[in-house]
């Protein structure tokens, strides 16, 4: 199941993506196969080649965030949300080892592990949607169920340790 939600902030970076492609790096490939088929026997033309491919990997993606933004929802947070789990919210958890982790329930277009950003078709976010602090979350993992306490909510990141 893929939901079309998307944080404005998500949103905005998927078009500006969409902007840099169209605008800038597609015109650039553009002139350089021009270039490139100018210097005459294009069969044997490395360069021709690789600007050809890049061009239609470009087309590619374009052609999908067109899509993917007409189809996307952007979600903001309402005053009615807060203390409780919702789309765009950073929450804070800890288990029952004592291990605290920070995630933001974002949409599949905005997954990010390396920024702690899990989706919210995810078992996680799945488990905590509605919940507030102090409540106990079970999560079903592939290794079993784990715990998980909240800490915090809040629609704002997590200040830096």
């Amino acid at each position: 199941m893929k939901t079309n939600l998307v944080t404005r902030a998500g949103w905005q970076k998927l078009d500006d993506e969409l902007k840099y492609l169209w605008k800038i790096k597609r015109p650039q490939v553009t002139q350089a196969v021009s270039e490139a088929a100018a210097l005459g026997d294009r069969s044997d033309n490395a360069e021709y080649k690789e600007g050809k491919r890049e061009l239609r990997s470009i087309d590619r993606r374009v052609r999908f965030l067109v899509k993917r933004l007409d189809d996307l929802k952007i979600v903001d947070h309402g005053p009615e949300q807060i203390g409780k789990i919702f789309f765009g919210a950073w929450v804070e958890l800890e288990n029952e080892a004592g291990d605290v982790v920070q995630y933001r329930i974002v949409g599949t277009d905005e997954i990010d592990t390396k920024n702690h950003h899990i989706t919210i078709d995810s078992p996680m976010a799945r488990a905590l949607i509605g919940k507030q602090v102090d409540d106990e979350v079970a999560v079903k993992t592939p290794c079993g169920l784990k715990l998980w306490f909240i800490n915090q909510i809040q629609y704002q990141p997590f200040a830096a340790p």
